[in-house]
């Protein structure tokens, strides 16, 4: 653990090949990004009309972006690109995704808003004739 704390490890430009417990880790969540990504997919198809659509709009393009930026994080490294497979890489890849992160639970907290927004719309269309 020592050695993930070190500048050399962050910032080496021929890092070598992930070894197998992390590398296993790494494809298992891009399987879940994907996962989510077919999941986001459905819940667009079937509700992406209604008040959540922003919301899976968001999280499909999140998941499969981020899947696919992750796929490709991994075959360079699988094929120990000496620039691409660079450590730094998931770093950014990491704040990408905890930015990206901040914006879709961003999105979700302005459902209610928007719920209540429409409710008193609905109420006051009531009254109109």
């Amino acid at each position: 653990m020592g050695n993930v704390l070190t500048l050399n490890f962050w910032f080496n430009l021929r890092p070598g090949v992930l070894l197998g417990a992390s590398f296993k880790i790494l494809l298992g969540f891009i399987v879940l990004l994907a996962a989510v990504a077919v999941i986001a997919a459905i819940g667009k198809k079937r509700w992406g009309q209604g008040l959540y659509s922003s919301f899976w709009k968001s999280l499909y393009g999140f998941s499969l972006t981020n899947a696919a930026i992750g796929l490709m994080l991994a075959w360079f490294n699988y094929e120990m690109v000496p620039f691409l497979s660079a450590r730094f890489w998931f770093l950014l890849w990491a704040i990408g995704i905890l930015t990206w992160t901040f914006f879709l639970l961003r999105t979700v907290s302005r459902i209610p808003q928007k719920k209540a927004r429409l409710e008193k719309e609905r109420e006051f269309k009531k009254y109109l004739p």
